[in-house]
């Protein structure tokens, strides 16, 4: 079936996450947490910035999957505000460029970097991750963390990924899968309905992936170490949210989001997945 044109969608799911004040927003938390706007580490932010199910861990989880060398060109698809490009770029010394659909990220992912220091290793610009606007063999290695759920056309994209890729670069996925039939209960953080969530299982990742000339390195099903972290987050929620938490990019209904997704895991409609990829 060959998708629709996404173009509309791509410009309902940029509005979807878009928030004009989000550094402010950010930087009155990080006050209001007892932190020096003014002199910041990268792992500051790790709260707000990690915005995909596990937070920190799960991109200090990826990165040990990916293997990625130190002071590897790396390409981030969908890069959010940032927050796994800056853990590349401090811990293992790698240059990042990265996109996402939403210009208040992009913005706001710039200003975080130039505030922790990373400025000079990070660049970030809007664009399509259909359409990547760098020319073949550009990047050492790429990834995306809960990306490809708001793309219908993951073919086009592991398509692109892997023309802008060297021979025998990692490309490493996290992304929320299909496990089972059934209506999904929405909202949910990555979309408010249907219309604009593109869900798919493993096995149609992996097809998808070997016919635009990867081969699968490695698999892992990450649906128990989803379950415990919303355990965890729900219990953290009874006192309130902390001042710096994902809660600020989710904006509205964060608690009806949350429940939604936990009933979609415990109902085996959903996990998350890590994927390791190798150019061919």
């Amino acid at each position: 079936m060959t998708p629709t044109d996404p173009r509309p969608i791509e410009t309902e799911v940029a509005r979807h996450y878009a928030r004009g004040d989000l550094e402010s927003a950010i930087l009155d938390a990080l006050a209001a947490g007892g932190k020096d706007p003014d002199h910041l580490a990268a792992d500051d932010l790790a709260p707000v910035d990690e915005f995909h199910t596990g937070g920190r861990q799960a991109t200090v989880e990826l990165a040990a999957q990916a293997g990625f060398a130190p002071g590897s060109h790396l390409l981030d698809v969908g890069c959010g505000i940032g927050g796994p490009s800056r853990f590349f770029a401090a811990k293992l010394e790698c240059r990042i460029t990265a996109i996402d659909l939403t210009e208040d990220y992009v913005r706001t992912a710039q200003a975080l970097a130039r505030r922790v220091g990373l400025a000079s290793r990070l660049h970030y610009q809007q664009a399509s991750a259909l359409t990547l606007p760098f020319a073949p063999a550009t990047f050492d290695g790429a990834y995306m963390m809960h990306v490809g759920m708001n793309i219908e056309d993951k073919a086009g994209l592991f398509e692109q990924v892997r023309r802008v890729l060297k021979g025998g670069g990692v490309f490493a996925i996290y992304d929320v899968m299909r496990t089972g039939e059934g209506a999904l209960s929405y909202p949910v953080h990555w979309a408010a309905s249907a219309r604009t969530s593109f869900l798919a299982s493993v096995s149609e990742y992996r097809g998808m992936l070997e016919a635009a000339g990867f081969e699968i390195a490695r698999e892992r099903d990450r649906r128990e170490f989803a379950r415990a972290f919303f355990r965890q987050a729900t219990r953290a929620a009874e006192d309130g949210p902390p001042p710096l938490g994902i809660h600020i990019l989710m904006q509205r209904d964060v608690a009806q989001k949350l429940a939604n997704v936990v009933a979609n895991l415990e109902n085996g409609l959903i996990a998350p997945f890590e994927l390791i990829c190798r150019a061919r």
